[in-house]
C-alpha cells in the first residue's frame, strides 16, 4: 500500500482559516521590507536620496507641522516672553523708517519700558496690582514723516494688536459720532476676540491737535474739550464695556452666549494698553516763539536767561525751523494750544519728528525696505514691464517732493503724476524694459510719445494678434466661426487706433449684436465660417443687416 507523507500534512493550526494567508503575507512583508531596507543602503552608498512611501511621508509632514504649530509661541506667549532691548527695536526701525533718530530711539525706550513692566506683571501677581504710570507717548510733528509707520513697525516686531483711529473722528458721549470708547473694541477685533490679549495691546490716535478746545476768530470748539475728558478714562486705567450701549446686535449675541452656558467677558481694562498719539500742532511753534521772545523782553530778562530757555532766544530768528522750536515745547504751551492740563499730563513722553529733506526722501526711494519706489516696481512687474531707473531720476523725485512739503506722500504724488500715463499706455505695446530718467520726469508726455513711437511696430503686431484672439473668443462663446481677412485685420487696427480705443474693446463695441444675428443666420442657412474681408469691417452694423436680409428672403 502506499504510505501516507505525514511530512506534507498540515497542522490543525495551519489549517486554520487564514492561517496560509497570514503567514504569506507576513513572509511577503518581510520580503518586502529587506528589500525596501537593500535598496536603501544601495542608494546611500551612491550618494543618491532613499526613496519614501508616499502616505507615509505626507503624514510625518502633517506630523511635523503640528509640532511646529505647537511650538509657535502665541501672541501672549510673545508679550509674557518679551526679551528687547531699546537698541534692537531702533536697529529693526532703521529698516524701514529713513531719519527721526530721536523719535526712534524715544519709542523704542518708551515700549520697552512698558512692555517690560507687563512682563514683569504677567510673572508677577503683586506687580500686576501695583498702581502703574504708563509711559504714553505724545508724537508731534509734520504730516508725511513716518508717524503711523513707526507705531505699526513697533507693533509688528513685538507681536501685540494695533489700531489706528483718527481723533477727528470722536464726539463728545451725546453728540453724533465715534464714541471714544469705540476704539477699544476696534482694539479687541484686531485680537481676533481674544479680551485677554487685547489688553496689552498698542492704540494709536492721529491728528490729535484736532480735538484742542482753542478759540479760532472767536469761534469756541464746544465738543473738544469733552472728547479729552472722555478719553482721560481710558488713558489710565477703567473698564470698557464690550458691547456698546447701542449695538443691540452685539447685546443679543451675548445674551444667547449666556444662554448657551458659554457666557464671555464683557468688560476689558485698559491699564496696560499703551496709548501713543500725535498731530502735526500747526501753529504750535508760533506759541512757543511767542513765549521764549517774551522771556527776554522787560526788567526779568536778566533772570530769565538763566533758566533753560537761555538757549531758546537765540534761535528766535528768521532761520529757526519750525523743528527747533518744537523741540522747546513744554506743558504750558500745550495747553495754551487747547488741551487739558490733565489731558497733557497723560503723556509723559514727548518727541518731536523732524521735517524730511531731500537727502532723507531720496533715502526712502533707494533704501527703505518695502519702499515706495519698490511698490511702483512692482506694480509695472505686473503688467509685464521691468521698470529701472537712474540716479539722476530718484534724486529729481525727491527735490520735487520736498516741494509739496508732505513728507513721504509727496514722493507718491510726483510718482503718481510721472507714471499715470505710463501705467495706462504701456501694457499691450509689446514693452518689456522701462528705464526711468530725469528727462522723462520732467517732461513724461513727450518722452512717452517717443516710447510709443519706438515701439509702434511692435504694438502693431500685438495689435493683430488681438483681432484673432477676438474672433477665438467669440467663436468659443457663440459656437460661431467668425474670420477675418488679413486687410480687414489691418483696418479694424487702424479703426481702433484712430478711436483711441484698444482693438479688444473696439471690437467688442463693433461686433456686439453678432452674436445674436449670425445665430439667426446660422439656423436657416448654415455656413461656417463668416468671413469678413476689408470692405465689411468698414460698416460691421451694415454687413449683419445685409446677411440677415439674405437669409430671409421675401417673395413678391
Amino acid at each position: 500500500m502506499f504510505e501516507t507523507d505525514h511530512s506534507s500534512e498540515e497542522s490543525p493550526d495551519e489549517k486554520a482559516p487564514g492561517k496560509d494567508k497570514s503567514r504569506q503575507h507576513k513572509e511577503y512583508s518581510d520580503d518586502s521590507n529587506d528589500l525596501v531596507q537593500h535598496l536603501r543602503e544601495m542608494l546611500g552608498r551612491l550618494g543618491g536620496t532613499p526613496f519614501v512611501n508616499i502616505h507615509t511621508a505626507a503624514a510625518q509632514q502633517r506630523e511635523e507641522e503640528e509640532r511646529q504649530a505647537q511650538k509657535k509661541p502665541t501672541a501672549l506667549e510673545l508679550i509674557r516672553q518679551f526679551s528687547f532691548k531699546p537698541r534692537e527695536i531702533r536697529d529693526y526701525l532703521d529698516r524701514y523708517v529713513i531719519s527721526q533718530t530721536e523719535a526712534k530711539k524715544v519709542l523704542a525706550t518708551a515700549v520697552c519700558d512698558h512692555y517690560n513692566h507687563v512682563r514683569r506683571a504677567l510673572e508677577d501677581e503683586q506687580v500686576f496690582r501695583r498702581d502703574y504710570a504708563k509711559s504714553n507717548v505724545l508724537m508731534i510733528g509734520p504730516t508725511g514723516v513716518g508717524k503711523t509707520y513707526l507705531m505699526r513697525c513697533i507693533a509688528r516686531l513685538i507681536g501685540v494688536p494695533f489700531v489706528k483711529a483718527d481723533a477727528t473722528k470722536f464726539s463728545e458721549t451725546g453728540y453724533v459720532g465715534y464714541d471714544v470708547e469705540d476704539i477699544i473694541r476696534d482694539l479687541v477685533k484686531a485680537a481676533d476676540g481674544d479680551t485677554e490679549l487685547a489688553q496689552f495691546g498698542i492704540v494709536y490716535i492721529d491728528e490729535i491737535d484736532k480735538i484742542a478746545s482753542r478759540s479760532t476768530e472767536g469761534q469756541k470748539d464746544v465738543s473738544g474739550r469733552g472728547v479729552q475728558v472722555n478719553l482721560l478714562k481710558l488713558l489710565e486705567e477703567s473698564d470698557v464695556r464690550l458691547v456698546a450701549q447701542g449695538d443691540m446686535m452685539g447685546q443679543m449675541q451675548a445674551m444667547m452666549s449666556m444662554q448657551r452656558g458659554t457666557p464671555q467677558a464683557t468688560t476689558i481694562n485698559t491699564k496696560f494698553i499703551l496709548f501713543i498719539v500725535s498731530g502735526a500742532f500747526d501753529k504750535l511753534d508760533t506759541i512757543i516763539k511767542r513765549r521764549v521772545s517774551s522771556s527776554v523782553i522787560g526788567f526779568g530778562s536778566a533772570k530769565s536767561t538763566s533758566t533753560d530757555e537761555a538757549a531758546v532766544p537765540g534761535m528766535v530768528s528768521p532761520q529757526t525751523s519750525e523743528s527747533e522750536l518744537l523741540r522747546h515745547v513744554q506743558t504750558g504751551d500745550i495747553v495754551n494750544y487747547g488741551f487739558e492740563p490733565e489731558f497733557v499730563g497723560r503723556f509723559p513722553v514727548r518727541v518731536v519728528l523732524d521735517r524730511l529733506g531731500v537727502p532723507e526722501l531720496e533715502k526712502i526711494l533707494t533704501t527703505a525696505e518695502n519702499g515706495i519706489w519698490e511698490q511702483y516696481v512692482e506694480t509695472m512687474a505686473g503688467y509685464g514691464i521691468d521698470l529701472t531707473a537712474e540716479h539722476a531720476a530718484l534724486a529729481y523725485i525727491a527735490e520735487a517732493a520736498e516741494r509739496e512739503k508732505t513728507g513721504a506722500r509727496g514722493l507718491l504724488t510726483i510718482l503718481e503724476r510721472t507714471f499715470r500715463d505710463y501705467k495706462f499706455e504701456l501694457p499691450g505695446t509689446g514693452i518689456k524694459a522701462l528705464h526711468l530718467t530725469a528727462e522723462m520726469i520732467r517732461e513724461p508726455a513727450k518722452a512717452l510719445q517717443k516710447l510709443l513711437d519706438e515701439y509702434a511696430d511692435s504694438a502693431n503686431q500685438l495689435a493683430h494678434a488681438e483681432v484673432a484672439a477676438f474672433a477665438e473668443r467669440f467663436q468659443q462663446q457663440s459656437g460661431i466661426t467668425l474670420k477675418f481677412t488679413p486687410k480687414a485685420t489691418s483696418t479694424l487696427v487702424k479703426q481702433a487706433f484712430a478711436a483711441g480705443k484698444t482693438v479688444r474693446g473696439y471690437c467688442e463695441e463693433q461686433f456686439k449684436d453678432f452674436e445674436y444675428g449670425l445665430k439667426l443666420v446660422h439656423r436657416d442657412n448654415p455656413q461656417e465660417p463668416f468671413e469678413m474681408d476689408e470692405a465689411q469691417v468698414v460698416n460691421p452694423q451694415a454687413t449683419l443687416t445685409q446677411w440677415i436680409k439674405e437669409s430671409f428672403p421675401t417673395d413678391k
